[in-house]
């Protein structure tokens, strides 16, 4: 079984309260349990953390060195700016998703570009929570069965 580290970050709680027009009116916790619904599904253990917080989630990343196969990130704002990120995705040597609910590249200018972009083995977005769906099947078709890639 795959074991995947699903992130979010700053503000991705508030989803289903904030800015509904762009990303609707679903709960983050409807949508987290919908998450692992899919992963169960795919037979991937998934862990759903989510923080406010660079740092937290720096150290997350830390700890899922050689306990986790794969990682989806949704960054947040962290996207944008956050080279310690970067860092922290490069230097654990996990496979790690992109994945953005919105579409960046249609969205205001600062969120067009991604510094966690060229760390990461792909980047999905634009399709609201659809885009952690597939972020899930690309890691059951990127990850062998034993948690390498093919």
């Amino acid at each position: 079984m795959k074991k995947i580290l699903f992130i979010l970050g700053p503000n991705l709680n508030m989803v289903g309260i904030r800015d509904i027009g762009t990303y609707g009116s679903e709960t983050a916790e409807s949508i987290n349990n919908e998450v692992s619904e899919w992963a169960k599904e795919m037979d991937i253990d998934i862990e759903i953390y989510q923080s406010n917080h660079e740092g937290d989630i720096i150290d997350k990343i830390h700890s899922a060195y050689g306990n986790k196969d794969g990682i989806i990130i949704n960054a947040g704002a962290l996207t944008h700016y956050s080279y310690s990120l970067a860092d922290a995705i490069s230097s654990v040597h996990i496979p790690t998703v992109e994945t953005h609910m919105s579409n960046i590249g249609a969205r205001e200018e600062f969120r067009r570009k991604s510094v966690i972009s060229p760390v990461c083995v792909g980047t999905i977005a634009g399709f609201g929570k659809y885009s952690y769906y597939l972020a899930l099947k690309a890691f059951s078709g990127y990850l062998g069965k034993d948690g390498v890639n093919e």
